[in-house]
């Protein structure tokens, strides 16, 4: 089981093997958390996730993670066009995605941001208890993954507090 954490931080400035990118199925970066790593890492992060497009739902891409720390961004559509409003199964089929792709690139820490929180319109509580019991799920189902640390990211009090909250009601991660 890997080490599950919530922080309220900008995913953009942690120094770990990928960050999960909440994608649209096109690879365009232009809003939210997206046009933060953009900003943050560098158009090649967006112009290498096009060239990978469309990414369907329940799949995910790698990329180049640019000026950033990390080493990779993890493109996980949780939306096939911009700014659609997402029902919630979306951010597990995101969740999973984004984990088989870290494992099949032999990532060990990876930094998640809410799922469907801003423009997919989720409510934090709900996209945070479907992230942690997706990432749980996961886990007990590949319990050798190469992905040994995850960090729960909140760019708002509110969205880290509901990682929190759903952390600490899961016993193995209290």
């Amino acid at each position: 089981m890997p080490r599950l954490r919530a922080l309220n931080a900008d995913i953009t400035l942690l120094n770990v093997d990928a960050i999960v990118n909440p994608a649209n199925s096109h690879g365009w970066m232009g809003g939210g958390v997206a046009k933060a790593i953009k900003t943050a890492g560098g158009d090649e992060i967006e112009r290498e996730a096009v060239s990978k497009a469309p990414i369907s739902l329940g799949k995910a891409v790698s990329s180049t993670a640019g000026r950033l720390h990390a080493k990779y961004i993890i493109h996980a559509p949780t939306m096939r066009e911009p700014a659609q409003k997402i029902p919630l199964q979306n951010v597990s089929l995101a969740v999973n995605a984004a984990l088989n792709c870290a494992s099949e690139l032999g990532v060990s820490s990876l930094a998640f941001p809410g799922m469907g929180t801003g423009v997919g319109c989720l409510s934090v509580d709900d996209a945070a208890r479907e992230m942690v019991h997706s990432i749980l799920s996961f886990s007990q189902k590949y319990p050798d993954a190469s992905v040994k640390d995850i960090l729960l990211v909140g760019f708002s009090h509110e969205l880290t507090s509901a990682f929190e909250k759903w952390l600490n009601s899961i016993p193995e991660t209290r």
